[in-house]
C-alpha cells in the first residue's frame, strides 16, 4: 500500500489481518479439542500489533514476494510467535484444549475483528468524501 494510505488507515488493516490469522489458530485448537496430546496454541495480539505497527513506521516500501521462504519480503509469519496455552485443568490424554473456554475467546476475537471491519469502513468512508470534497 502507499504510505499516505497506510498512515490513513493506521493499524487497523494490521489488527484486521492478526484477527483473522488468531480466529484460525482458535478454530484448529476447537478442532482438536479430542485429539490426544494436543497442546492449546494462541497469538499474543498485543505483541504482534505493536510489532507489525513498529515495522510500518519504519518501513514505508515492503517488497513483493512470489514464495515465503524469499527473504526481505516484510511478509509477517506468525508461526515462530505462537505460544502454548497452560492449561486450567488438562485432560487424561494430554490435551490441554478448553472447548468453553475457546469458543468465548473465539467469539470475542470474530467481535474485535467485527470492530475492526467497522473502522476500516469509516476510514474509506472519510477518505472518500475528502476525495468527493463533500
Amino acid at each position: 500500500m502507499d504510505a499516505a494510505l497506510d498512515k490513513a488507515l493506521g493499524i487497523h488493516d494490521n489488527a484486521l489481518k492478526l484477527r483473522s490469522q488468531r480466529s484460525s489458530v482458535i478454530a484448529s485448537n476447537i478442532a482438536n479439542s479430542d485429539t490426544p496430546n494436543y497442546k492449546a496454541r494462541d497469538l499474543d495480539f498485543k505483541q504482534l500489533l505493536s510489532h507489525a505497527a513498529n515495522q510500518q513506521q519504519s518501513n514505508s516500501v515492503t517488497l513483493q514476494t512470489t514464495n515465503s521462504s524469499h527473504l526481505g519480503g516484510g511478509g509477517h509469519s506468525i508461526d515462530g510467535e505462537m505460544m502454548y496455552r497452560t492449561p486450567t485443568q488438562p485432560a487424561l490424554d494430554g490435551n490441554t484444549v478448553d472447548t468453553q473456554a475457546e469458543h468465548t475467546r473465539f467469539a470475542e476475537n470474530t467481535f474485535m475483528y467485527q470492530a475492526s471491519l467497522s473502522f476500516l469502513s469509516s476510514k474509506f468512508k472519510g477518505i472518500s468524501y475528502a476525495i468527493k470534497g463533500q
